[in-house]
Order: structure tokens, then C-alpha cells, then sequence
């Protein structure tokens, strides 16, 4: 009977999609002058990044190393403070394995353990997530409120790296209140790259997007190159290796589980799978 079980599990775990989406494989076309200004303008900011590897070298990641639910068995539901614990035996309707990945061990989060975190990896450049945009904002306007959202920029090239960079830029000065629309911002960014052409392969063309919603240049500049901004690219460059990130959009819940929109069979369903994920890890 255990032959049985063993060779069942096997079975179970032999049904992944292909990825439907932005790989990092795949490089974005840029012209190449249009590459070389990128590089050109990611040096500042990698030479203040090198300036403050040694500082930062005392200071821990903003990151939390395990779940608070890792102390349970695998297969158990973990109940944290809310009002209803999840329903014992209940059939769940997506599988291991065919609709998601169970990261072993349970990599680190942003947050804290107080919140079950659901990260979205992401490139402004890539139409997948441009795509998946609609969804996920959607799905964060409902989100259960012990749940944290987070979002994490891919870095995998120069180009790609300083989009992250823009994000990263964008998510200080907004909470500084220095970006006092960063929700119409970010549409804006998508729209840049996607609509208009604009592919900001350069610090000063993304400074100027930046201008356009009320940043001067001093406020753009203190922040750009700041070392808090380089503190959040490693970090997002860490998540991306521990949790095996080749492709974008791809969601990590509470650094247990990975899964993308292909394998969870569309968008739609892929938010489905987001909320069953956070109540397998007791939140409802």
C-alpha cells in the first residue's frame, strides 16, 4: 500500500505548464543606442551601489527567514487571530504540483510573519503583466486584510534592472508623499512602454515621466540614487534567486508557494488560486 502512495505522489507532481509568460531568457528589443544609454545610466546608480555594499554589509535584508507556519506539518492549516478557522477536510481546487510549486524550504518574505504575504513579480516592459495588471489590482482592492501585497521588479538586465530601479524610486516618493497619484502613475508607466513607444531606456527620459506628475528634479534625483532604493534592488535581486523566478508575472504566497497565470489556467482562475493559497495557510 505505501508502493502504492509513493508512486501516486510521483504521478502528482508531473503535470506542470509551460509558462506563459515574460522569461529572462528573453531579452527586450531595444535598439542598440537605446541599450547603451540604458547602461550608461544604470553606472551612477551601480557605482552608489558599490559605494554602499560595505555599510549595508552590518545591516540585515528586510526580510523575514521563515513563515510563522512553517512549525506545523505540511499537510496542516495554520490558524492565525481571525474569526473562522478553515474548514477541516474540504476539497481545494487546485493541486500541487499541476497548478502551483511548494517551495521546500519556505524562503524568506518582505514583511513580517504577522500577515500572509502575496508577492507579484513583475516587468513594466512585459505584456503579460501589463495584461495581468486589471486582475491583480482588482484582487488587492478585495484582499483579505491579513493579507500584505507586495510587489517585486525582476532585474535581469541592464534595461530590466533600471525599470525595477523606477519602481523602486516611484514606491519611496509615493510613500514620502512626494507622488501624491502613484496608482495613476503606474498606469502611466505601463502606458509609456506599451501605448506610446516610450521604452525609458534612460535615467533622464524616466525622470522626465516622473516630472509630469508633480516630481522636480531634486526630489527625483535624492531618491533615485538613494541607498535605500539600491537596499530594495538587492533585496528583490535575493527573493528573485531564492524563489527560482525565470519568468514574469509570477506570484510567491508567503514564500511557500509559487505559481503563474498558465499554470493556474488564466488570469481570473489565477487570482482564485491566490485566496486558496492564503486560506491554506489559515487565514480564513
Amino acid at each position: 500500500m505505501k508502493h502504492l502512495k509513493w508512486i501516486g505522489a510521483l504521478l502528482f507532481f508531473a503535470g506542470l505548464l509551460s509558462l506563459a509568460s515574460c522569461s529572462s531568457e528573453e531579452a527586450p528589443v531595444v535598439p542598440a543606442e537605446e541599450m547603451a544609454v540604458a547602461e550608461a545610466s544604470t553606472e551612477a546608480a551601480d557605482e552608489a551601489l558599490a559605494e554602499s555594499v560595505e555599510e549595508a554589509a552590518s545591516e540585515t535584508l528586510e526580510l523575514v527567514e521563515e513563515s510563522a507556519s512553517e512549525a506545523a506539518p505540511a499537510d496542516e492549516a495554520i490558524v492565525l487571530a481571525v474569526a473562522k478557522p478553515p474548514v477541516a477536510n474540504r476539497e481545494w481546487q487546485f493541486k500541487e504540483g499541476q497548478h502551483y510549486v511548494r517551495l521546500v524550504p519556505t524562503q524568506p518574505t518582505v514583511g513580517s510573519a504577522d500577515k500572509i504575504e502575496v508577492a507579484e513579480f513583475f516587468w513594466y516592459g512585459c505584456p503579460h503583466c501589463y495584461d495581468m495588471e486589471p486582475y491583480i489590482n482588482q484582487w488587492a482592492e478585495n484582499k483579505d486584510p491579513n493579507v500584505r501585497f507586495v510587489r517585486v521588479p525582476a532585474t535581469w538586465n541592464a534595461l530590466v534592472r533600471l525599470h525595477a530601479q523606477l519602481y523602486y524610486t516611484e514606491e519611496v516618493l509615493a510613500r514620502n508623499g512626494v507622488l501624491k497619484n502613484p496608482e495613476e502613475f503606474r498606469d502611466a508607466v505601463f502606458q509609456e512602454y506599451h501605448r506610446r513607444n516610450n521604452r525609458m531606456t534612460s535615467e533622464a527620459a524616466i525622470q522626465t515621466l516622473f516630472g509630469r506628475f508633480g516630481v522636480s528634479a531634486e526630489q527625483f534625483q535624492a531618491t533615485w540614487g538613494s541607498f535605500e532604493v539600491n537596499q530594495k534592488l538587492r533585496v528583490a535581486e535575493d527573493l528573485a534567486r531564492r524563489y527560482s523566478i525565470s519568468s514574469v508575472p509570477a506570484v510567491v504566497v508567503n514564500g511557500k508557494y509559487r505559481t503563474v497565470a498558465s499554470e493556474a489556467g488564466g488570469y481570473t482562475k489565477l487570482m482564485e488560486l491566490i485566496d486558496e493559497l492564503t486560506i491554506r495557510e489559515g487565514l480564513r
